[in-house]
This record gives structure tokens, sequence and C-alpha cells, in this order.
């Protein structure tokens, strides 16, 4: 049966909410924090690795029991416990006191299962082991998260997390956040084990909601196709109506201005004046920093869902994407357009949108 749920992330930046005085404490707590799951997950999937290594060492007796099992519960079983539990304890023993217990179970859970599913492709050779980085993101349990309400003194939604008090900043918001937060006060939607990202002294809150799929009346006899390129973004058919969106003037040739624009930036860093003063000749290049990732992720979104809503109007319950094979295997042979392509991410944002709004997706 399909689910009839989906689960979609938002990135929300958090303030620490606590006087400026006690601000540094919270920091070094948080930092403390992310050190440790750095440490833990990297000890956790090591731990993983060498349990289903140990049936290929051919060296041991064959008295050697090799069974990746409770002992208790099968006889061929080598632990004193279960497989889960056993790296979970390992690490709990291991940072006793130094972060709470619940993050490093919901981390635990998170790396077997993805060690679980890349499992084949590590014994096959097609993958290297993950190697966790030192900006690895905190899991944030439900459990963690405490006295959640809107502020309308502060215009923020507040909560603690791990007991420490923070606020919501959502600037201008033209998204969805805001909504989606008074949704969750109103328990109309569900709040799952997200994570917190610590990135240039910011906090971002990768919250994960579970939303209940959109009833649109599709009809799943009813075939939209849609083609991307470059010419234009997406063309789209169905019940004989044919719509083109987005252009070849509008994407393409303004992504080219912002990479020309940042080039002469930083031929100009050059020939400054001399002495002191990086940051001061950098400003301008300072401005632009990530501008082509956020123009490029905005027009997909847009894109994206302009498709869907086209769907939706023509009551479309089936979506093709066609000859997407071919058109990437053109891509990776030019290097042009693998460089200004970004239709993997147009393709991802389809896909959850299409989800989303209970449209089967086929991708040819």
């Amino acid at each position: 049966m399909e689910k009839s749920t989906i689960t979609l992330t938002r990135k929300i930046q958090l303030l620490i909410d606590v006087p400026s005085n006690e601000k540094n404490e919270m920091w070094e707590k948080l930092y403390r924090y992310q050190n440790r799951c750095f440490r833990a997950a990297n000890l956790i999937v090591s731990h993983l690795y060498v349990q289903e290594m140990i049936k290929d060492f051919f060296y041991l007796t064959e008295e050697i029991q090799y069974k990746l099992a409770d002992a208790n519960k099968d006889q061929m079983g080598m632990f004193n416990r279960s497989k889960t539990n056993s790296t979970a304890r390992m690490v709990f023993d291991r940072f006793k006191g130094e972060i709470p217990t619940d993050i490093l179970g919901s981390l635990n859970n998170t790396i077997q299962s993805t060690f679980s599913k890349n499992k084949a492709d590590y014994w096959q050779g097609l993958k290297s082991l993950r190697n966790y980085k030192k900006d690895i993101p905190i899991p944030l349990p439900v459990k963690c998260i405490s006295k959640m309400r809107y502020d309308s003194e502060k215009k923020a939604f507040c909560f603690n997390m791990f007991a420490l008090p923070v606020k919501t900043y959502l600037g201008r918001d033209i998204s969805d956040k805001r909504l989606i937060m008074e949704q969750l006060l109103r328990e109309e939607i569900k709040l799952c084990t997200s994570q917190i990202q610590l990135k240039d002294r910011k906090i971002y809150w990768l919250a994960v909601f579970e939303f209940v799929k959109e009833d649109h009346a599709l009809k799943p006899e009813i075939i939209a196709e849609a083609s991307l390129s470059l010419e234009h973004s997406i063309v789209v058919k169905a019940n004989n109506i044919r719509i083109n969106i987005g252009s070849k003037e509008e994407f393409l040739y303004r992504r080219l201005a912002i990479q020309a624009s940042q080039k002469r930036i930083q031929t100009g860093i050059a020939y400054l004046r001399s002495g002191k003063g990086v940051k001061r000749k950098q400003k301008a290049l300072y401005k632009t920093e990530n501008l082509e990732s956020r123009y490029v992720n905005h027009r997909l979104h847009v894109y994206s869902r302009k498709l869907i809503d086209f769907c939706i109007r023509q009551q479309a319950g089936t979506l093709i994407l066609k000859n997407q094979e071919d058109k990437i295997g053109i891509a990776k042979d030019n290097e042009f357009v693998l460089r200004n392509w970004s239709y993997y991410e147009l393709q991802t944002k389809i896909k959850y949108k299409a989800e989303k709004a209970g449209i089967e997706l086929i991708i040819g």
C-alpha cells in the first residue's frame, strides 16, 4: 500500500536566545557536541566494517563463531548484545557525560542504516568506506526539543534544544517556512528527527517534517510528458496543451553573467592597493559569495513548481521525463554543458514535488 505521507527538509537559521555574556558557554557546548559526533561517527562506521569483515579473516580457526548476532538469542552469535546495541554501547561508554546519549543513539541508528544500504557496494569495490568530517551535523531527536512556541514580542518561534534556548530567524522568508512552523504548532504536521549544522558561527536547523500527501483528484490515465534541455529548462505537454518553462536567456545567460562578474572581481583584486587588509580587498568578492548557486537553486525551485502546477491543472496523475539518460550522456562529453546544466538538481526537485502532490514520476 502506498504511503500517504512524505517527509521534507527545511533549512532554518537559529539564534541563541540567552544574554550576551552566556553565549560563549553555549557555543562551547554545541562545538563540543559536534566534535564528539565526529569522533563517534568514525568509530561506529569502523566497528561496523570490521564486524562485517570478520567472516573474511580466513586465518581464524574453525571454532571461532562469526555470526553477527546476540549469543543469547543465536548459538552461533558472537556478541553479548544485539548488533545495533554493540556500537551504541561502545560510543555511550566512550563519551559518557560529554554529550547526551539521545544524540549518540540517533547518530548510531543513522549510520547503521546508511552502512546497510551501501554494504553491497563496499564489498564490490564500487564505493570506499565513508569518512565523516569535523563539520558533521548534530542529530536532533524530537525528544530533545521542548517548549515550542511563538513569541510575539521577539516575532520568532522559540524552543529549547538540548536545554539550550533558541529562536528562529526567518528573514524575509519568501518560502513556506513560517507557514510550516505555524502548522507544527497547531499539530497539523509532525516533526521528525532533524539535524543541527554549525557553519561560520551560525546555527542552521535542518528540520524534517512529515506531511500528508496533497489530494488533487488526479487521473493516472492522463499523462504529462516533459523534456529538459538547455534551450528551454522544461517543455511539457498534456491534453494537447504544450508550454515552455524557463528559457536560455533567463537561466543560462544570467548564470554566465554571474560567473563573468565574479571572474572580473577576482582578477581586479590583484591590482588593489598593497598592504594589510585582505578582507577589505575581497569585500566585493564576499558580496557575491554563493550568488550563482543561490540564483540557480531559486530558479530550479520556480521551474519545478510551475511544472507540477501545470500537471495539477491538467489532472495528470503520471509525469514522464523523456530521454534523460541520453541527455546526461551528452552533457558528460561537453564540459560547458556539464558545468552549467544543473538538471540532476532540477530532476531531484521535480521528484519530491511530484511525490508530495501524488503524481507518479517516470524517468525515461
